[in-house]
């Protein structure tokens, strides 16, 4: 069931103009499921201080798409002063109040934390903070928000508000920004790439961009040089493994984003495009994707700079780069794992293993993806502490004859004991 609602608004002192607010009537399974004796708890509370409360952004668009939302945020009429009041008098406690000053407050009801915001409007902004007046009017909250998709609210009654066609878009698997492309992304320079990540993760099409949000896009892409390295990383790492992944990244070089995010500004762009083919299908991580932009391991390190990457990320770009063309599948042998087993026996590093599955995957190797999968580690059966009882007693010597006995292991296929290693060593 749905309806659209047409109201009117005062423009100025000369006349109105119509604003649309579409709604209809959720009852979903998964909406249901939200219901947990903590929700329940706090919409009593502002059920009786007489404050609105909503759910908001992400977890409604997850919800109109079947899905039910990892987290979920709360809007309110209530100011942040008022909620302290009412979850005091009822006895609810509140923690983490760093988000206060933007109007954000966490209750926590029967061992669960609820984010509960005030509607707001921004006052003020540079492209990465805002300055935020409250507001009781739920269209202009919408406004400020990033895409359509992301602006409508949903009652705890199951009435969807939708003041952008979010639902439309929703529905037409479009990506669109709530009013002027242009004034959204001057809100906030990161929005060009939360456009490229909802657009993986809703677009049907790899390439049914709007032309004058690309143009703005262009526009405004040395923004992006002034936001932090981490909030950058978020939303480039989650872009990179969701749909349409090659012809995103090729559409912010020619968009020219590269140079302002960490990546370099000739990367290999064919390349990318052909390990996301080879790799599309089992998952790969963001940095074996991007990996294959990388020429030189100093293009690594710039990255690591700009975007502060995890030390586990950096390490896996670096053996990519330094490994997709000599260690390959054997040409006689080419259904044949040892190339990769060999080489994670000798590196005795406990994750060389997921890091040479990911190699795979770069090359599209899936057979052999799939044996290294399943494939455990076998265990050298020979120690310095069983020469030493041999009578080998100089390290260098213990050293140089664990080598010769673990080649000779290797050849085996790990198949050799201990008794069969160690007769090497008595002949």
């Amino acid at each position: 069931m749905w309806c659209r609602i047409l109201s009117p608004r005062i423009v100025g002192r000369t006349g109105f103009c119509w604003r649309s607010l579409f709604t209809m009537q959720l009852k979903t399974s998964e909406f249901q499921s939200l219901f947990t004796e903590g929700l329940n708890g706090l919409a009593v509370v502002f059920e009786k201080h007489q404050h609105e409360l909503r759910i908001a952004g992400g977890a409604v668009r997850d919800l109109l798409s079947g899905k039910r939302p990892e987290d979920v945020d709360f809007a309110t009429t209530a100011t942040p002063e008022e909620m302290k009041q009412m979850f005091q008098k009822a006895g609810i406690r509140m923690i983490n109040n760093k988000g206060e000053k933007h109007g954000t407050i966490t209750a926590r009801l029967n061992n669960e934390n609820f984010e509960v915001t005030t509607l707001r409007v921004d006052v003020q902004t540079d492209g990465r903070h805002a300055e935020v007046e409250f507001t009781t009017d739920w269209q202009k909250d919408a406004e400020r928000r990033d895409l359509t998709i992301n602006s409508m609210f949903l009652g705890l009654d199951g009435t969807l508000y939708d003041y952008f066609k979010g639902y439309e878009d929703l529905q037409n698997r479009k990506v669109r920004f709530v009013g002027s492309a242009d004034q959204r992304i001057k809100e906030d320079y990161l929005r060009i790439l939360r456009y490229f990540r909802f657009y993986g993760r809703v677009a049907s099409e790899p390439d049914n961009h709007e032309p004058e949000t690309l143009a703005s896009i262009r526009e405004n892409s040395r923004g992006l040089a002034a936001i932090s390295g981490e909030r950058i990383w978020q939303e480039l790492k989650k872009m990179v493994v969701g749909n349409h992944a090659a012809h995103l990244l090729e559409l912010m070089y020619s968009l020219e984003l590269a140079q302002y995010i960490g990546l370099p500004p000739d990367g290999n762009v064919e390349e990318m495009k052909r390990v996301c083919q080879n790799a599309e299908d089992h998952s790969p991580k963001p940095m074996t994707i991007l990996a294959a932009l990388f020429s030189r391991p100093e293009e690594v390190e710039k990255m690591d700079v700009r975007l502060k990457v995890s030390k586990e990320e950096r390490t896996l770009a670096l053996f990519l780069i330094k490994h997709r063309r000599e260690l390959r599948k054997s040409e006689d042998e080419p259904d044949s794992l040892k190339p990769f087993t060999d080489f994670i026996i000798d590196s005795r590093e406990l994750d060389t293993q997921s890091k040479v599955c990911e190699l795979l995957k770069y090359q599209g190797e899936e057979k052999l993806l799939a044996e290294l999968s399943r494939w455990t580690i076998p265990r050298f059966p020979v120690s310095g502490h069983d020469l030493r009882k041999m009578g080998i007693t100089t390290g260098k010597e213990i050293g140089a004859t664990l080598q010769k006995l673990r080649d000779i292991w290797k050849r085996s296929g790990y198949q050799m004991d201990k008794d069969e290693l160690l007769s090497y060593v008595k002949s």
